[in-house]
């Protein structure tokens, strides 16, 4: 039988416009070919944050500048993030996996995923969306939008917006069809469009964006997978990062992780969402275990040869 892999694939590492990412995607689809060759399902989740702020200022830009176009709510800036991405991953992994004699289909799914309205998130935004900008620039944007912007990781300033925690996959029935079927799957795009249920089937979107890695976490745990890959722009996870006594990690179980956590050792929309994305899938799995990883390095972190891998304890 073969094992299932929910793959969380970074919204940075797919390019600031559709043109260069559809070149990005050319590797990444060589990655996630690379372990379908392997012998894994896998599951693909992405995030759409410099996407879907680009997309909402572009649509605000020409509604308030003579454009003549309607400002576009935020959850169908998700909607078309997630489409275009799907659409860009799903044409590059159907080529890789042509190229290579492999028979197996792949599907895009736009997805839905439940929100708590009372979330706690709606009244603190935290999550960066959109491009970095100058702090001159930020400010600028805020005079003319009251949009809210933070410092990201000494990169710029990017706009956040709320970020709750997701609750229900509304798709998750046409995913694991799909899954069982062997297919290679991309959904949950941007950690999935944000809506709250109001009633049996009624859902409405919210302007919000969920963490991609808690989306793809939750993913996992639905579809009982045995590994959560989390790939991001670091080959391993760090303590002390950055800095002259930095310390990459092989290996963490949960204790450990939460005990880093606690000494503030990974960035709040960085790296701490991902570890923590990573201890709830495995937290709460039998026998699942997570890994951080770079883009480049998934097969040789699937194989134990480096990444960090977690595990509930040793």
């Amino acid at each position: 039988m073969s094992k299932r892999l929910v793959i969380a694939l970074g919204g940075n590492a797919l390019g600031k416009t559709p043109q260069e990412q559809l070149d990005l995607v050319k590797g990444t689809a060589s990655t996630i070919v690379d372990l379908v060759e392997e012998g894994y399902d896998v599951v693909i989740g992405h995030g759409n944050g410099p996407q879907v702020g680009m997309v909402n200022l572009a649509f605000e830009y020409s509604a308030n500048n003579g454009g003549g176009t309607p400002a576009m709510p935020f959850p169908e800036c998700g909607a078309m993030t997630q489409g275009y991405i799907g659409y860009h991953l799903q044409q590059a992994v159907e080529r890789e996996l042509a190229r290579r004699g492999l028979n197996k289909p792949c599907a895009a799914v736009v997805t839905q995923v439940v929100v708590d309205k009372n979330d706690d998130a709606f009244q603190k935004p935290t999550k960066p969306v959109g491009m970095f900008y100058s702090k001159e620039d930020a400010d600028r944007i805020v005079a003319e939008t009251g949009y809210t912007f933070v410092e990201d990781a000494g990169r710029g300033y990017r706009r956040v917006v709320p970020s709750p925690i997701p609750v229900k996959i509304v798709e998750l029935p046409i995913v694991e069809q799909l899954v069982g079927l062997h297919s290679v799957v991309i959904t949950v795009g941007g950690g999935g469009i944000p809506v709250v249920e109001n009633g049996p089937g009624d859902y409405e979107g919210v302007a919000a964006v969920i963490d991609k890695d808690r989306a793809s976490a939750k993913l996992a745990l639905d579809l009982n997978a045995d590994m959560l890959v989390i790939l991001t722009a670091v080959e391993k996870v760090s303590i002390n990062f950055n800095k002259p006594d930095q310390k990459d990690l092989d290996r963490m179980t949960i204790a450990q992780a939460r005990e880093y956590i606690q000494e503030g050792h990974f960035a709040p929309g960085s790296m701490l969402p991902k570890v923590e994305s990573c201890i709830s899938f495995v937290e709460n799995t039998t026998g699942g275990t997570a890994l951080i990883t770079s883009l480049d390095k998934a097969r040789e972190a699937l194989q134990g040869k480096t990444g960090t891998l977690l595990v509930k304890e040793d």
